[in-house]
């Protein structure tokens, strides 16, 4: 059985984590992590986007960057 106080670090940890992606997530900014994961299980045969790709895309989404409909966050 864990020490109590090693039960609360984690599930503090895993509270913070949650609280981050959510924020992230609110933002357009997904988490990478995740993102590389999914592609590694999903889609093996592509290679995934760097970490410095994956920010500039979720960029360009969030503020409509190339999109024809005219929409732009700000």
């Amino acid at each position: 059985m864990m020490a109590p106080s090693t039960d609360y670090r984690a599930r503090l940890k895993a509270l913070s984590q949650c609280v981050c992606d959510g924020a992230r997530l609110m933002i357009g900014q997904g988490n990478y992590g995740a993102y590389v994961a999914h592609v590694e299980k999903t889609h093996p045969d592509l290679a995934p986007m760097t970490e410095r790709e994956f920010f500039r895309n979720r960029e360009n989404a969030r503020f409509g960057v190339g999109n024809k409909s005219g929409f732009r966050c700000c």
